[in-house]
């Protein structure tokens, strides 16, 4: 009986055993298969397969960007890390210190106890320029490889730092046109792939570019509307005033309102793109972009647009203006009113001249408060301009169906909404430029890109916006503005608000000071907007810290662009021609 059962386990062994031998004779055999699929069969994808591990992108610069005169503002500079590769050594450290720290210009002894490290790959210097990476490179130090690369650099520092933006190549950051216009500064067509060893060394074979290998591939390059001497006046004389008020910031704005093109754009804070890293997030920040504020009177021109577009008021019309007038709880007064308590029936070019607060507010009450918002609207707050920078910010403007009576009053003298820089900028262009709102834009564009990016739209019609530009310019000829020129007619309006607190609750003891006009007024070529944050000392008023700036970049402008004056001089005085 065992020796049966002894039996049958054998049996069933040998069979399991060769069940085994079985399948691992298939398993070989399709493993043979495999090995033959991939070797003969499949050659071409493998060999494309370990080609790709090999691949590497030639060296790539962005292009540079231009000012609208050719003024390089920002270009690529070729720098090399140098490095030393312990695996790869023929010399002692000694040696190598010894023949390296002369060009280095690093101590022997620094330079040995950096070679003596137990690490594989030891950084010896970092960003040496062209001329030092060749000189290492004719001693044929196999040991000591050189990485290049490419750091941002912008020739004019702090030039128009808050359009350039910067760009860090280790982290892949920007911001200004450097982040907008990245895709076309990092666009080379004729970029080639290169294949190269783990170590870093090229792989030649009979496609290889050997031009390819030495020579940088460069992005496309970019060409702004900004004119450097414009910008350099702006930002001098801004600065000026910053320094003379013990201002917290400041801006200027110049723009060809007929198409939307800024000529200069000065923020300050100013901050040097080229040393980016050591700059304050509040000197990096585009304010007038991202931060709102109550616009103050220049806010009132949009006011008497909107409410003569809307036909509730005319060239002709007159006011009664009672100096102060009761809004529920809240009596509004005019800035002027201890001197002129009463002024009586005024007309629009006394409202604009003497910055009439109730007369702007009855205006406003000329119109619904729907009618007045669409108005607004049209004129862009409470959206974004879609100027080509980041970070725009679409402003605050409440719907119609929250005013309240002071909000519907507030509104027409420029404190029912909050505005950014930009949005201002616009929206006065607009009048400037027969009633048509021209997307604001710092890159000069193609004539098909700019049918794409900048947009037209009709705001008002052309005789009611010239009506708004006669009664602008006649407030500043017929007043004491510190804009007035001798030789151009200027359409303006200064303005003035407290500013808010950060919180949104209540207001500070701070001013914003602020300006917008256009000239010639009978051909607008050049809008100037100008803004002062928390102005000191004195009478702190938008005549009395913004206008002085405007009058000294205008005739500067002027100047530098060769505007044709547009005041006719007859008989001692001067006339009105627009």
């Amino acid at each position: 009986m065992r020796e049966g059962n002894n039996t049958n386990k054998n049996k069933m062994f040998s069979e399991r055993l060769m069940w085994l031998q079985c399948i691992f004779v298939i398993a070989v055999f399709l493993f043979i298969i495999y090995l033959f699929c991939v070797q003969v069969l499949d050659l071409r994808h493998f060999r494309v397969k370990a080609k790709n591990q090999r691949k590497a992108s030639s060296f790539v610069m962005r292009g540079n960007i231009y000012d609208r005169n050719g003024i390089k503002l920002a270009t690529d500079t070729v720098y090399y890390d140098i490095f030393a590769r312990k695996e790869d050594f023929v010399h002692t450290p000694e040696e190598l210190a010894k023949i390296l720290a002369p060009i280095l210009k690093i101590s022997q002894v620094d330079l040995t106890e950096k070679l003596i490290q137990d690490v594989s790959l030891i950084s010896l210097k970092k960003n040496v320029d062209r001329h030092t990476r060749d000189q290492i490179a004719k001693l044929n130090l196999r040991e000591i490889p050189m990485d290049k690369k490419s750091i941002r650099t912008y020739p004019q520092g702090t030039l128009a730092s808050h359009v350039l933006g910067y760009y860090n190549f280790d982290a892949d950051l920007a911001s200004g046109v450097e982040l907008t216009a990245k895709d076309k500064l990092e666009s080379a067509s004729e970029a080639s792939d290169l294949e190269m060893t783990p170590k870093g060394k090229v792989i030649y074979n009979i496609s290889t570019d050997p031009v390819a290998v030495t020579k940088p591939i460069k992005g496309q390059d970019v060409t702004l509307t900004i004119d450097a001497a414009v910008q350099h006046v702006c930002e001098k004389e801004l600065m000026k005033a910053i320094e003379k008020f013990k201002a917290l910031r400041g801006a200027v704005i110049v723009m060809n309102p007929r198409n939307g093109e800024i000529l200069a754009y000065a923020v300050y804070p100013y901050f040097d793109p080229n040393n980016f890293k050591s700059a304050t997030s509040f000197q990096i920040k585009n304010w007038t972009l991202t931060d709102v504020f109550p616009p103050g009177s220049t806010f009132k021109a949009i006011t008497v647009a909107s409410a003569i577009e809307l036909g509730k008021i005319n060239r002709y019309s007159k006011i009664n203006d009672t100096g102060k007038i009761k809004i529920g709880w809240w009596t509004i007064k005019n800035y002027d009113y201890n001197r002129h308590p009463n002024p009586g029936m005024i007309d629009l070019v006394y409202l604009f001249e003497h910055s009439s607060n109730v007369g702007s507010v009855l205006v406003a009450q000329m119109m619904s408060r729907f009618e007045f918002y669409g108005m607004l609207k049209k004129f862009g707050f409470g959206e974004k301009t879609g100027i080509d920078l980041p970070g725009e910010s679409v402003g605050l403007l409440k719907s119609p169906a929250r005013w309240d009576t002071s909000d519907h009053a507030s509104m027409g003298y420029g404190y029912g909404s909050s505005v950014t820089a930009i949005q201002m900028v616009s929206a006065i262009a607009a009048i400037a430029n027969d009633g048509v709102k021209v997307t604001p834009h710092v890159i000069k564009y193609s004539p098909e890109e700019e049918a794409v990016k900048v947009k037209r739209t009709q705001v008002m019609s052309p005789e009611h916006a010239r009506v708004v530009t006669e009664l602008l310019t006649e407030s500043i000829n017929r007043g004491k503005s510190a804009i007035k020129s001798d030789s151009f007619n200027i359409a303006a309006k200064t303005g003035t608000s407290i500013k808010p607190k950060e919180n949104g609750s209540g207001y500070t003891n701070k001013l914003y000071t602020s300006i917008v006009g256009y000239m010639p007024s009978s051909d607008p070529q050049v809008l100037i907007y100008v803004i002062v944050d928390s102005a000191q000392g004195g009478e702190i008023w938008g005549n009395t810290v913004a206008a002085p700036i405007f009058k000294e970049i205008s005739t500067q402008i002027a100047r530098i662009l060769n505007l044709q004056p547009d005041k006719v001089v007859t008989k001692g005085h001067k006339e009105l021609n627009i």
